[in-house]
């Protein structure tokens, strides 16, 4: 999951050097927490929040496989 949340927002961003993740596992909670460089937030949440809700959307349906819930975190 960590790797797909990294690519997604390489993908979007003018700085890729500045995207980090990282990942925390809890119990069956799997945490990822976005960072990006301040210029680029604008770029990962979208107008309305329409591309940080995408990228949950598809970390949800790609975590299906498994018994873990997965939280996506922007900062």
């Amino acid at each position: 999951m960590k790797e797909l949340v990294e690519l997604i927002a390489k993908s979007l961003v003018d700085n890729p050097d500045g995207v980090i993740v990282k990942e925390t596992v809890e119990d069956s909670t799997i945490t990822l927490e976005l960072a990006v460089a301040p210029e680029d937030m604008g770029k990962v949440i979208g107008k309305g929040g329409r591309i940080a809700k995408a990228i949950r959307t598809v970390v949800k349906a790609a975590a299906s496989k498994g018994d873990k819930k997965v939280i996506v975190d922007i900062r």
